[in-house]
């Protein structure tokens, strides 16, 4: 973290409704300041890039290179994680983690890269269980899991340090990969999270630690969103290599709808978040299909001169918030302010495209960790999901964190996610059961 970041970060925590914006972010990367920086080289040995053959290149999910870019001893990681309050109590090994580089497609199915972070215990079982973690809400490509050294690794440590492997894609537009990010786009985040996981089996083979099959999907925020949608791909089948064993998402925006935008006018989401998280979906939004032909028609001005250059991926959260309003009233025309509280025609398609990752039946039981005071992503999303699931047979437990805010639900629940993975795992071990080969 850069001194201008630094500074920037500890004047954004000077304004206590900006801490809430863009998944505690900020909050974070000013909490890990103290943490040890992990090294830049790999473990002993480690090469310091491997390349696919040739011949596998073309294929999706192919892996095209591995970089080391951290490893931490086991004292190092429980710091770490702990620096921002996580219960470090499950970290029993030190880790190394590997940028990820493969193929995988755009949202209109071209063939492009993207890259992601591959995390390994240094110590457990020689076959691993494979956790797929799926960030939060992210601005700056270089906040992804794979270049920056904060937020984004909080779990992908926590999670392997108990002896899993852990993928955790920095989506399309995101980390090294090209292009501007998708925001939001469903369907484009699950594929590149799919792909991630054949690269990362391909990838941890190279590097000695095979995976078992076995996967644990996971995610927080708008990567609980991704983590149902991938849970309902690897069910289908999309990939006869995993099997999907458990479900924990963490506070998704699965009820885009009903949920998620009502709450920005009713007050369940703070109205500086709203402000973000709209202006970050829209403009990703309208990159692929046609919600307005001019940003006037939908931003008023000055907003409209500048708001889709916030987020080409150069932009932090802190830069982007002191140039936006603090409500939704002053960022947008009346008219549309009229049509996000009663959407139609394709905005409404927009919202209905990216909703209903939770309506389908899983076979593994499924937990939905949240929180009764998260004004980011309030708590009714959760509900939704349940209910949402029960429909189709399936009982999910609502896990309520209490009065905590967006991160403190991803903070309570992190843990508590390691621990529940860790007693499947010890259930798989017990039955003789190593997941699909």
């Amino acid at each position: 973290m850069t001194t201008d970041t630094r500074s920037r970060v500890r004047a954004g925590r000077r304004r206590t409704a900006r801490r809430t914006v863009a998944a505690g972010t900020l909050l974070v990367m000013a909490l890990l300041a103290a943490a040890p920086a992990a090294t830049a080289s790999g473990p002993a040995g480690a090469v310091a890039s491997i390349t696919a053959d040739r011949q596998d290149e073309s294929r999706r999910g192919a892996l095209l290179d591995i970089t080391p870019v951290a490893a931490l001893d086991r004292a190092q990681v429980a710091a770490f994680v702990s620096g921002p309050g996580i219960d470090a109590r499950g970290v029993r090994y030190g880790v190394t983690a590997h940028r990820l580089t493969y193929r995988t497609v755009t949202p209109t199915g071209a063939p492009t890269t993207a890259t992601g972070l591959l995390v390994l215990p240094r110590g457990g079982p020689h076959r691993l269980s494979l956790v797929s973690d799926t960030h939060g809400t992210m601005v700056h490509r270089d906040y992804a899991p794979s270049v920056g050294e904060g937020f984004g690794r909080l779990s992908p440590y926590l999670y392997a340090a108990g002896g899993r492997a852990v993928a955790a894609p920095d989506y399309l537009g995101l980390g090294r990969g090209p292009g501007r990010h998708p925001y939001m786009d469903t369907r484009s985040s699950v594929s590149a999270s799919l792909d991630m996981l054949r690269a990362a089996r391909q990838a941890a083979r190279r590097l000695g630690r095979p995976l078992t099959g076995d996967v644990y999907a996971t995610g927080f925020s708008q990567g609980g969103q991704v983590a149902m949608g991938l849970g309902r791909e690897l069910a289908g089948g999309a990939d006869r290599g995993f099997r999907l064993r458990a479900l924990a998402p963490i506070s998704g925006p699965y009820d885009i709808e009903g949920s998620e935008t009502p709450g920005a006018f009713d007050g369940r989401v703070e109205p500086r978040s709203a402000v973000f998280y709209f202006s970050y979906f829209l403009t990703a939004q309208n990159r692929l299909r046609p919600l307005y032909r001019d940003p006037a028609e939908v931003f008023r001005a000055p907003y409209a001169g500048f708001v889709e250059d916030l987020f080409d991926g150069s932009h932090g959260e802190e830069e982007i918030t002191e140039r936006l309003p603090g409500t939704p009233e002053e960022l947008f025309t009346a008219d549309f302010l009229e049509e996000l509280r009663h959407p139609s025609g394709e905005l409404l398609r927009t919202f209905r495209a990216n909703d209903g990752t939770c309506d389908w039946r899983p076979d593994v039981p499924v937990r939905l960790y949240t929180a009764s005071g998260d004004r980011d992503v309030p708590i009714a999303n959760s509900r939704a999901c349940a209910a949402d699931l029960a429909r189709h047979g399936r009982k999910a437990t609502v896990v309520d964190q209490g009065a905590v805010s967006h991160f403190g639900a991803f903070g309570t629940s992190a843990p508590r996610i390691a621990e529940w993975f860790d007693a499947m795992d010890a259930r798989a071990t017990r039955g003789g059961g190593g997941g699909a080969r």
